[in-house]
């Protein structure tokens, strides 16, 4: 079940702003009949109102599958911007329902397609980061890592991973420039995310809510590594703008990313400054892939400010932690079916910097995998791939593998991970699955 449904089971209302991303089922947008079905759009799973797009990555000038409630819809003023307009409908559900005579606890989930690619950024956000991204990609992961340390996000013992070694050298880098602007582009999705936050949290300090309402800020994963090429294509991409302009594809150095008859991304260098000091990216399991911060805002109930917690959770966790403090109970069934317990833990005790009672955290994303437990953390590239071995206290960054040292260690997390696949229907792999079907029939 969704954190809505389950929370409109105990009194909550329910709304959405930002992307679904959950589902095949697109609409008509697809031109595929079997994927117009709605039964899995945020209407039918427990939001009360929702703005956003139910596909995934997006223009953000003219974002496919645009929809309002379950009414399929287009932008419509002439300086549509998505990201100000997923803020400006969240800050608007919050101001409704506080402003209503029955107002009771509300859920909000708010799902911004920034900075996802492609960079398509206003003009007076790039030129707010203008100059900023010249000295190149090195410069910056230095100037970070020495940052986080000093913020304490991070420990000093933790080794700085090496540039990917697929990253030239800023001084050998070529089309300097534009280089700098993408990463400029970037920059600014991330400010207007920001002032749209803002937005929302005025609507809140407006309604008297804001010290009572707990707000949990995340990204979804790392860094995106992705250079999009000129022959990418998708729903997402659209080939002309909404003025007729064609769309320029693909991370040209000739073409200055922002405007809407652009798409491009940022691309493995700056992904890999971006996730400073951890190795990989989006897509795979190492810390540069999964590791983001959580940010938690509730005066009422938290009492200490400014504070670092390191105890590790997971995206499952955030579940299991609005049942906690809305009192809601997770249903054992639904309409005769009997549902999945949940998986994850309530990140309540971290709130007062106790532990999350737990055995490990697992991980599997397209093929890759990983489980930790306590200190010590088992991690595979691809399906395939060889485990490795990690002492996460001592070495976050992932640099000294110690497989070979502990083998027995590795065996018995191995079995750990295959017994949790099972339970979670990650095993057998979808590929084995297809085989396995086209051999019967």
């Amino acid at each position: 079940m969704s954190i809505a449904e389950v929370l409109k089971r105990a009194g909550y209302a329910t709304y959405m702003s930002g992307k679904w991303h959950v589902t095949k089922q697109v609409g008509h947008w697809s031109g595929v009949a079997d994927l117009t079905s709605k039964h899995n759009w945020p209407m039918q799973r427990g939001f009360d109102r929702f703005y956003g797009t139910i596909h995934g990555a997006a223009s953000f000038f003219d974002p496919v599958t645009l929809t309002r409630n379950n009414t399929p819809i287009g932008p419509v003023a002439k300086d549509y911007y998505y990201t100000d307009v997923i803020s400006d409908n969240a800050a608007r559900f919050i101001s409704d329902h506080l402003g209503s005579k029955r107002a009771g606890p509300f859920f909000c989930y708010v799902a911004y397609t920034a900075p996802h690619w492609p960079l398509h950024a206003l003009p007076e956000d790039i030129a707010r980061y203008k100059g900023r991204y010249d000295n190149g990609w090195d410069t910056l992961r230095t100037e970070r890592h020495k940052r986080m340390i000093e913020m304490g996000i991070i420990e000093a013992k933790w080794t700085l991973t090496g540039r990917d070694p697929y990253v030239k050298p800023w001084e050998r880098a070529r089309n300097k420039p534009w280089q700098a602007r993408r990463m400029a582009a970037y920059a600014a999705q991330v400010d207007r995310m920001d002032q749209g936050i803002g937005r929302i949290v005025e609507a809140l300090k407006a309604g008297n809510a804001l010290d009572n309402t707990l707000i949990l800020f995340l990204s979804d994963n790392g860094g995106c590594a992705e250079e999009i090429g000129a022959r990418w294509g998708g729903l997402h991409i659209p080939r002309k703008t909404r003025d007729g302009r064609s769309v320029r594809v693909g991370n040209d150095p000739n073409v200055l990313p922002g405007p809407e008859d652009t798409y491009q991304s940022y691309g493995r260098p700056w992904a890999n400054a971006s996730n400073t000091p951890f190795r990989r990216y989006k897509h795979w399991v190492h810390e540069g892939g999964i590791s983001t911060p959580l940010i938690v805002h509730w005066p009422a109930r938290i009492k200490t400010t400014g504070q670092l917690r390191t105890q590790p959770g997971h995206l499952i966790d955030i579940m299991a932690t609005c049942v906690d403090v809305s009192g809601a109970t997770y249903p054992v069934e639904r309409d005769g079916q009997r549902i999945r317990p949940m998986e994850g833990r309530s990140l309540v005790p971290a709130f007062d910097n106790k532990p999350i009672d737990r055995e490990a955290i697992y991980w599997e994303h397209e093929g890759n995998r990983a489980v930790r437990a306590g200190k010590w953390k088992l991690v595979a590239k691809g399906r395939n791939g060889r485990w490795e071995l990690y002492d996460m206290e001592a070495d976050r960054t992932e640099t000294d593998d110690l497989a070979d040292r502990h083998p027995e260690r590795v065996k018995r997390m191995a079995g750990m991970w295959q017994t949790w696949a099972r339970r979670a229907n990650v095993l057998p792999w979808p590929q084995d699955k297809a085989k396995r079907k086209k051999r019967r029939d």
